[in-house]
């Protein structure tokens, strides 16, 4: 455990350099950073790096360089504009253990802006609230690493061991930018990606699935729409077979997840469909974003998907010699749950309870995060310790200030603790 000492100066350095935290946070969540328009964010983020003297490796991912390895999820949008970024500490006397703190620049598209009370990018703060699309999921979190780093650096200190800050694209749709740290080969004994887990820790998490449902149909004249079959009508009873397998899968039980009521969540997120409003349509496609639990491989979640359209299908006059086609695209995330992390458990409970004064709560998340990666594919206990956030993914997304600070200083003790110290 952190000398008592140390750890209460850390904490005090955290709060002096606060107001500044607060302020870059906000510059950067006015970064619209929607999926393929990152790189003005990431441009932010490696200035920042910079400024404290890490060396920064800023590149544009390579589906070729990543597409063979486990994890790999698969995409449809270009990459042209998809960049990493990393900047890297490098002790003059490495003396404690390497660290990954990972975060993810990239945020969902904001839904229609009139539902918002101010513009979805106009990051402002209301009582112990900072608003704005990505200021929960996760800028508060990307940029509440280096203000860790920061605070060991207000007092004349740095990790004595390799820090490694992550800032990387694509967690929202693969985790692919994840995937390419690991190509590119950083690895280190223990990861840190503060999502916003609610002043907790994440022990687990489901896999999710991202699918798309093509269904065809037979146009005519609407005047005549008994002769023709309806592709969008069609595709209800699908939907309804689907959410039935949720419903089976969820009846399954997971002791981890014993506490949640519905874990698993089948979630029809986009349709389209038809050509023309006299017309009986011909297609319609809709998405699909389904998880599963551990213990399910995806060759098993993806022969159940595929056995219920055929199913639902098989009874459907058209639908039963015109079988939908199902795309795989997006999320193909496997379960996650922390292993062999005793030594990084033990040293972040000891972190929170220097700041919060209480135990480390524990939890079982429902979604995903880029901790598989580093947990699955390179050994390395990956621990999910964020703030408190509301709304990330709807309306008037916000991360809590006080939340916010405690777990900055929660994880700058752990870095100082994990990797050590040195003198600047």
């Amino acid at each position: 455990m952190l000398d008592q000492k140390l750890a209460a100066d850390i904490i005090a350095a955290v709060a002096a350099g606060f107001d500044r935290q607060l302020e870059e946070t906000m510059a950067l969540t006015r970064l619209p950073s929607l999926r393929g328009q990152e790189a003005t964010a990431q441009d932010f983020m490696a200035g920042h790096y910079r400024d404290r003297g890490l060396s920064v490796d800023h590149w544009q991912i390579n589906v070729a360089d990543i597409e063979h390895l486990p994890g790999f999820s698969p995409v449809a949008v270009s990459y042209d504009n998809a960049f990493n970024v990393v900047g890297t500490h490098r002790p003059r006397e490495k003396k404690g253990r390497s660290l990954i703190m990972n975060g993810h620049i990239d945020v969902v598209p904001t839904g229609p802006a009139d539902l918002w009370t101010r513009p979805p990018f106009d990051s402002y703060i209301t009582g112990d609230w900072l608003y704005g699309r990505g200021a929960g999921d996760m800028k508060a979190g990307l940029y509440g690493c280096l203000a860790a780093f920061d605070a060991l650096d207000r007092l004349g200190l740095r990790p004595a061991a390799e820090v490694y800050l992550q800032s990387v694209v694509e967690e929202e749709c693969t985790g692919n930018g994840a995937l390419a740290c690991l190509q590119r080969g950083y690895r280190a004994e223990a990861a840190i990606i503060p999502e916003p887990s609610g002043d907790s820790v994440m022990l687990g998490q489901l896999g999710v699935m991202w699918f798309q449902v093509k269904v065809r149909g037979r146009p005519t004249h609407v005047g005549h729409a008994g002769t023709g079959s309806n592709a969008i009508e069609a595709a209800f009873p699908i939907v309804a077979k689907l959410h039935e397998l949720e419903e089976r899968w969820n009846s399954e039980k997971h002791a981890l997840w014993e506490g949640h009521k519905h874990p698993i969540n089948f979630v029809v997120s986009r349709i389209e469909g038809g050509d023309w409003t006299s017309s009986v349509p011909a297609w319609c496609t809709f998405d699909m974003r389904i998880s599963f639990y551990p213990g399910m491989e995806l060759a098993r979640v993806r022969r159940d998907v595929e056995e219920t359209v055929r199913a639902a299908a098989s009874g459907h006059p058209f639908l039963a010699n015109n079988p939908p086609e199902i795309v795989y695209h997006g999320f193909q995330a496997e379960p996650y749950v922390v292993k062999n992390a005793d030594a990084a458990m033990s040293c972040l409970e000891a972190a929170h309870r220097q700041v919060y004064g209480a135990d480390l709560p524990k939890i079982f998340a429902t979604a995903t995060t880029d901790a598989r990666f580093f947990g699955l594919y390179a050994d390395t206990p990956a621990l999910v310790y964020g703030p408190v956030s509301e709304d990330y993914h709807g309306f008037d997304e916000r991360v809590s200030v006080s939340s916010l600070k405690n777990v900055t200083a929660g994880m700058a003790v752990f870095l100082a603790d994990w990797c050590g110290v040195e003198k600047k």
